[in-house]
């Protein structure tokens, strides 16, 4: 009777024993600067701990598309998941048996993996989420349209000052009215494709079509306040163009530092220029409002004075 009772509880300690056990992971989220994904399989209470004694077998949607068999060390793998592979073979008698895919073959869905030893055997299941998120964060993304916004808003203000105001040739208000509606046809197009969720290309040409063409803004902004100051060499508006110069060589310097790294992590440098550049235009703005006004001041004086005096030459000539 002892004896048949150790055997039932020897063979109930297998069968407890004979199921794998896995470290739970319900998904897993690819991103977009991801190059490859890796599927997470780890097995927590192997025995033997020989490879020669494993299979690995993975599935998609109950499909199997990759296995790995320990006793001759084959691996099978199916055309469509040619970029599979264990992530670590030497690491497999303990337990792992994560999957390494390519991005490109990495398709959304549920990923199963079983894993046999000796006699015993057991499943995981992961999912595979493919993450919809901007290459920059909303807050970036905001940030850059808000000072671009806003250095055009302030240029055409600038732009019609001086058509309402100043007195200059036709041929240079067309000039800055064209190069002003370039600037805001490319900028309107960089931020529609800044946000574009989960594409690095579309973000980074954004990016480039906001900071790359603000550099016009420069030469306008001097060449605005050389009319508005009447002076070819203006220390005020050198000074202006010269420190809008440098907002823009930081915004410049940020976006080669975003394009060379994913996630981006100078979306702040980028923002920095921009918003010295947007400061400069203000100031701009404020320079050509101030001389507007003293300019438009000075003339009702002196045509009181004039209509006096040609009222008496008037009266001589009579």
């Amino acid at each position: 009777m002892r004896a048949l009772g150790a055997w039932l509880l020897l063979g109930a300690g297998c069968a407890a024993s004979a199921q794998l056990q896995f470290r739970a992971t319900k998904s897993v989220e690819q991103t977009v600067c991801n190059e490859t994904v890796i599927l997470p399989c780890i097995v927590t209470n192997l025995a033997l701990k020989n490879i020669a004694v494993l299979f690995v077998k993975w599935k998609l949607e109950k499909k199997e598309f990759f296995s790995f068999d320990g006793f001759g060390n084959k691996t099978l793998i199916s055309s469509n998941f040619s970029t599979a592979e264990l992530v670590s073979l030497s690491h497999l008698p303990l337990g792992m048996a994560s999957l390494s895919i390519s991005k490109t073959q990495a398709v959304p869905g549920n990923y199963s993996c079983e894993v046999t030893e000796s006699n015993r055997e057991g499943e995981t299941v992961i999912e595979l989420k493919y993450g919809q998120a901007s290459w920059f964060t909303k807050t970036e993304n905001i940030l850059f349209i808000v000072f671009l916004f806003f250095a055009i808003l302030f240029y055409w203000s600038q732009l019609c000052f001086i058509v309402l105001t100043y007195e200059t040739t036709r041929q240079k208000k067309i000039c800055l009215i064209i190069a002003g509606v370039i600037l805001s046809v490319v900028a309107a197009v960089g931020c529609s494709l800044v946000v574009v969720d989960a594409n690095v290309l579309k973000n980074q040409v954004g990016l480039g079509l906001i900071v790359l063409p603000t550099g016009i803004l420069v030469p306008l902004q001097y060449f605005i306040l050389q009319i508005v100051l009447e002076s070819d060499r203006s220390p005020l508006a050198i000074a202006v163009a010269v420190l809008k110069l440098v907002g823009y060589l930081i915004a410049v310097i940020g976006f080669f530092l975003c394009i060379n790294a994913c996630p981006p992590k100078c979306g702040a440098v980028v923002i920095a220029g921009l918003a010295i550049m947007t400061f400069m235009v203000a100031v701009g703005l404020i320079c050509v409002i101030i001389r507007g006004y003293n300019k438009k001041s000075h003339q009702l004086p002196r045509k009181a004075v004039e209509e006096p005096l040609n009222d008496a030459k008037g009266v001589m000539l009579e």
